[in-house]
């Protein structure tokens, strides 16, 4: 499994554009390529001290 997500693990930390990375047991059985989600344009000009507008709401609640 390690050899499987190593290249991901160095890749998306620097991609700003990537919400989240899918894992299939194809790709682990290196059948296909890892699917890359991208983040929608608002999530993607946060930085990593902003919360979400979601997360406000519920602390208010």
């Amino acid at each position: 499994m390690e050899e499987t997500l190593l290249a991901v693990m160095y890749e998306v930390p620097s991609r700003k554009d990537v919400e989240k990375v899918v894992i299939t047991p194809a790709v682990v059985r290196k059948e296909e390529e890892p699917t890359y989600v991208p983040r929608s344009i608002g999530s993607a000009k946060r930085t990593k001290g902003e919360k979400s507008d979601k997360s406000s709401e519920e602390k208010s609640a």
